[in-house]
Order: C-alpha cells, then sequence, then structure tokens
C-alpha cells in the first residue's frame, strides 16, 4: 500500500501500460485519475479498478490541447484531491522511411509524444510546487537512447522526451519534486505488436524472432508498471532526473 491516500493521475491510461499501471496504482491504494482520449475505454478501466475495490474515476482529455488539459487536471484535483503522482504515459509511433515522414507525421509524434508531457506537467506542477512534493514519470523508449531504421521521428520524439524529464528534475528538485522516465523496450501491447509488423510490412528485415534475440522475450504490461510504481514511491525518494532502461539487456548487448 505504498499510495495509499495519495492521488495518482495517469494520462494515457485507457490501454496498454496505462492501463495496468493505473490498475497496479489502485491495488496499492492510490485514488487514480485515469486521463486519455477513449471515454469507453477509459470508462472501462475506471469500472475495473472500481470494481475491484479500488478508486478511480476517468477524465475525458485531449492532452495535445493545453487549455483542455488544464481543465482535465483541474476536474481531477476537484475529485481526487491535489496530485502527488503524474505519469506521462500518452506516446505514439510512426514507421516510415525517413524521406516519406512527413511534416504532418513529425507534428502529430510532437504534439502526441512530446507536447502532452509539457501540458500536464505545466498544469500539475505548480499544484506540486505549491505542496512542496510530487513524483512525476514519464514515458520514453530505449529509442530515447538508441536509434532504429524508418523511427526518425519516433526516435527524435522520445529523445526529447528524456531530456525534458533531465531539466524538469534540474530545476524544480528544490522545490520536493522528483521527476524520471521509464526506457522500456519492445512491449506486449498494441502499441508494440503494430510496429513489429509495421517494420515487416515495409520491407525492413524485423520480426519477432529479432525482438527475441535481442531482449529474450517481449516485456509485459506489468512488469513496466511495475518500474513505473517505483520510481513514483518513496522507495525512490534520491533518484531523480533519471532514465530506468526496461530491455532485458539488450542494449547491453551492443
Amino acid at each position: 500500500m505504498r499510495f495509499e491516500g495519495r492521488h495518482v493521475i495517469v494520462v494515457g491510461g485507457t490501454s496498454g501500460v496505462g492501463q495496468a499501471s493505473a490498475q497496479a496504482f489502485a491495488r496499492e491504494g492510490a485514488r487514480v485519475s485515469v486521463l486519455g482520449r477513449s471515454a469507453a475505454l477509459g470508462e472501462q478501466v475506471a469500472q475495473t479498478i472500481n470494481d475491484d475495490g479500488g478508486e478511480a474515476r476517468f477524465f475525458a482529455v485531449n492532452a495535445t490541447d493545453g487549455a483542455d488539459t488544464v481543465r482535465a487536471i483541474e476536474s481531477a484535483a476537484h475529485w481526487g484531491g491535489e496530485p502527488d503522482v503524474l505519469y506521462n504515459n500518452a506516446g505514439k509511433v510512426v514507421v516510415k522511411p525517413f524521406v516519406s515522414t512527413g511534416d504532418e507525421d513529425w507534428q502529430e509524434l510532437w504534439f502526441v509524444n512530446v507536447m502532452t508531457m509539457v501540458h500536464t506537467m505545466r498544469a500539475v506542477i505548480p499544484r506540486m510546487v505549491a505542496r512542496g512534493k510530487g513524483s512525476i514519470v514519464n514515458m520514453a523508449s530505449v529509442s530515447s537512447l538508441t536509434a532504429s531504421p524508418l523511427e526518425s521521428a519516433y526516435c527524435t520524439t522520445k529523445g526529447a522526451c528524456v531530456q525534458l524529464t533531465r531539466a524538469i528534475a534540474v530545476e524544480y528538485r528544490s522545490h520536493g519534486l522528483r521527476c524520471n522516465a521509464v526506457c522500456p523496450g519492445f512491449i506486449r501491447t498494441a502499441h508494440g505488436l503494430t510496429e513489429i509488423e509495421a517494420f515487416g510490412r515495409l520491407g525492413f528485415p524485423f520480426t519477432i524472432d529479432d525482438v527475441y534475440a535481442s531482449q529474450g522475450r517481449l516485456a509485459e504490461p506489468d512488469e513496466v508498471a511495475a518500474a513505473v510504481l517505483f520510481l513514483a514511491s518513496d522507495e525512490a525518494s534520491f533518484i531523480n532526473g533519471e532514465t530506468l532502461t526496461l530491455d532485458n539487456g539488450s542494449l547491453a548487448l551492443t
């Protein structure tokens, strides 16, 4: 019950690692605000948590829009109290050759992968500063630290997520805030499986067998959620501005 009595906001909490994290936070006593675009999925996640004895509520948001993000955070705080933890999980991947990755692709990934974090942290940090405490965890990727073909925009925006995490950690450390990032490899989610399928469809020789050769197996959403909870918890009280790589030794092979 590491989060008993605390309010946790999970952005992009309607599926995959976001859903697994929202459920894990609730199991450990948190009041969980699930934020996302899909009301159908979000209400289902919140209902599942409540049916299991937890406490959750869904708040619809387009986090690429700053004003809508402020509205959603205010609604969540009105329901659950001032936020103790913010987990930014929203993200998107585009798999295309660099020369075919148009401005609209770059703009979409910049707003989904980076500006959602900017908007949510800009809305939440003043609330945390006022209380002198708070923990933020951002979803980055091993693609923040290494590169892969056909993912120039994804690698670039995920690299920005890591630098944003570090900048926030440095700027707000004296206010009692911590900000860290998780950098997973391939995960058994719709996002991860679609990404692998796209490589094959575009003729790039990278398959599920190559994932297994690199990182042994696919990560499970619950495994990534466990790392998120650790970084968000008091157990990680002296960890700040760090990136926790979750790839089962894949980068160690390089």
